[in-house]
């Protein structure tokens, strides 16, 4: 899902969440990814100053019925708070039913607003099981760092999925990057962006989904749009059995170079 959020309009957002689940799922998609912080908007001071966290387990509710009702798997970002106060950027995947399967809090912040916003979390990204894939998940700048996506990887990711809050003037990033880190990790990447302006940002859209041989399986334009592609059960391991990246790292060597 690429599409334009109202900053901390909760319901016009979920609303959106809601005609895009029922669409994608009419169409036949087994999760539905949706861009980074999208139910309460991209604007990281204002969502920390204005957002009340009380509202948050309501709004994790909504996206769970809102899967269940579609039965649609669903891929969202929210904040949360730690019981110590300090307050992070989130996805959660939930299945079909609404269960939840996965969460992840963002580790690499990205830029004054969200540092000012948000402390920067440590845990890796975990891996679960999910349609037939072992799946995990990171957010935006993540995807970036080349270790948080190999990191996936060696927990056994083979479907990677990435909200994300990507301005205007940033096009290698989906372009050229996320294609490499797909095949440098041989997974598929499905990443999921703004479109339009939220709270003075230009969003780029060019949402894509990047295949484990680093082929482009979808790519958007920069408006709203729900970008579709199928990917096969067993690409991930064909790709990892023709050229064995992840088996032939030397890590021992890496580490007495300094990495």
């Amino acid at each position: 899902m690429q599409a334009n959020a109202r900053v901390l309009d909760v319901d016009a957002n979920c609303a959106a969440l809601d005609a895009a689940a029922r669409t994608a799922a009419a169409a036949g998609a087994a999760v539905l990814v949706t861009p980074e912080l999208f139910a309460v908007g991209y604007a990281p001071v204002r969502v920390r100053s204005e957002l009340e966290p009380s509202v948050l387990p309501a709004i994790r509710e909504t996206l769970s019925g809102i899967a269940r009702r579609h039965g649609i798997g669903l891929a969202y970002s929210l904040p949360s708070v730690t019981d110590g106060g300090s307050w992070h950027i989130t996805s959660t995947l939930v299945d079909a039913t609404g269960g939840e399967l996965l969460t992840y809090a963002k580790v690499h912040l990205f830029g004054d607003d969200e540092r000012a916003a948000f402390s920067p979390a440590e845990a890796g990204p975990a891996v679960v099981d999910f349609n037939g894939f072992r799946t995990s998940m990171v957010i935006c700048y993540d995807v970036e760092f080349p270790e948080t996506v190999r990191a996936a990887a060696l927990a056994g990711a083979e479907l990677l999925l990435v909200p994300t809050a990507l301005a205007h003037g940033f096009e290698s990033v989906p372009q050229v990057l996320l294609r490499a880190r797909a095949l440098e990790s041989q997974l598929t990447i499905a990443y999921a962006n703004h479109s339009g302006t939220e709270d003075g940002c230009e969003f780029l859209g060019g949402s894509v989904i990047a295949g484990p041989d680093g082929s482009l399986l979808a790519t958007a334009g920069p408006g709203a749009e729900l970008l579709y592609a199928e990917v096969a059960s067993d690409a991930a391991r064909n790709a990892r059995d023709v050229v064995p990246y992840l088996r032939e790292r030397r890590p021992e060597l890496y580490r007495s170079w300094g990495i």
